[in-house]
């Protein structure tokens, strides 16, 4: 497969991971992620890994540059829009802008991807036990936000 072939198939994968993690940053961490993809894919041993292995650098990169530009105070939220309204996509996002990228990169991996606690830890470099507990935080900081949020309207 040609290195284009590849950057076309991963490109849309990179993206989504690294949208939710590092919000406005996302098309940065999306070429971060792609570099480090590129530079390393010649030492890749399991071609079947590939998947995996992206989206370990993915939110790793979508972490790192999160980290970077971490704003010091969250925009504030505009009014919560109806279910199946376009923006409520946006107000979404808004509320994942208030959480760390660590908590982001766990909602991430555990809601979005479906992966287990102990592959997530694996990914993220951290014990299980670490994950559980960022897992339980985001959830709760993200429901307090967004129920704050909406009451101050």
């Amino acid at each position: 497969m040609a290195l284009h072939e590849v950057l076309d198939v991963l490109t849309p994968y990179v993206r989504r991971l690294c949208g939710p993690i590092a919000l406005q940053d996302a098309p940065d961490a999306a070429q971060e992620a792609l570099i480090v993809v590129m530079r390393n894919l010649k030492d890749l041993r399991e071609p079947a890994a590939l998947f995996g292995w992206v989206r370990v650098v993915a939110v790793r990169e979508a972490v790192r540059v999160a980290k970077q530009s971490a704003r010091a105070v969250p925009a504030p939220l505009a009014e919560v829009p109806a279910p199946g309204d376009p923006a409520l996509a946006a107000d979404v996002r808004d509320v994942l802008d208030r959480l760390s990228p660590e908590h982001r990169a766990v909602l991430v991996l555990r809601d979005l991807e479906g992966l287990d606690e102990e592959t997530a830890a694996r990914m993220l470099r951290v014990p299980a036990g670490t994950v559980r507990s960022r897992l339980f935080r985001a959830r709760a900081s993200f429901r307090r936000n967004w129920r704050d949020e909406g009451a101050a309207r």
